[in-house]
């Protein structure tokens, strides 16, 4: 009987505007579930870069919030992973959900853009499935996170963050291929690398299903490089 593949699933929190998209998050593991797949949520056990009032999308100034404790709220009780015990010899496959949690608690590119720096535990994780040739597959603002930690070891690849001129650009600083989608439905795919990539919210207005239709076609593509 074939083995049964299993996949990390990195959240960057609860919440989209400073933790993990909770739609995207749980479109991920269903998605996994569907393509026969198990899957371990993971988080970093450290605090958010701000809290956000979901409400009037404002700073709460003086809150605080743990990541893994807030990642845990879509994992469930228990089933969140600290990063720290986490080893990439586990899975077989990467799965990054997006959020603005993504691009300001395991990177800082929400305020500093091509100047951003990695979360080092954050950087040696996702760089490690890479490095061991599995597939990696990037939702939303996660290809930024993706495209700083490979520039840093001196990669290039092919990726979709949607269809902005400002990200694009971003993209292309860092020196990798942009490739524009016209909606969330669309994934991109790295053959050299393993890694696919699709835009979710990226686009703000894009439909439930359409979100629903990119991942699903993103985590197939990982789950069939596995």
């Amino acid at each position: 009987m074939a083995r049964t593949p299993k996949a990390a699933v990195l959240l960057a929190g609860c919440g989209h505007m400073d933790g993990a998209e909770i739609r995207e998050s749980v479109f991920t593991l269903l998605a996994l579930d569907q393509h026969g797949a198990e899957f371990q949520c993971i988080a970093p056990n450290a605090p958010q870069a701000h809290v956000i009032n979901h409400s009037t999308g404002k700073v709460v100034e003086g809150a605080a919030r743990n990541i893994l404790e807030e990642a845990s709220r879509i994992a469930r009780f228990g089933k969140c992973l600290d990063l720290a015990k986490a080893q990439a010899a586990d899975y077989d496959a990467l799965l990054l959900p997006g959020g603005f949690g993504v691009a300001k608690n395991h990177c800082d590119f929400a305020f500093k853009g091509v100047k951003a720096e990695v979360r080092p535990d954050v950087a040696a994780f996702i760089g490690s499935f890479f490095e061991a040739r599995k597939p990696v597959g990037a939702i939303c603002i996660s290809p930024a996170l993706v495209a700083l930690c490979l520039a840093k070891s001196g990669k290039n690849v092919s990726l979709t963050l949607g269809n902005g001129k400002d990200i694009q650009q971003a993209m292309e600083t860092l020196g990798h291929a942009y490739r524009s989608v016209p909606t969330a439905r669309e994934i991109v795919i790295d053959e050299d690398l393993k890694l696919v990539t699709t835009s979710a919210y990226m686009f703000d207005d894009a439909k439930l299903n359409d979100v629903w239709i990119g991942i699903e076609r993103c985590v197939a593509e990982v789950i069939r490089r596995i």
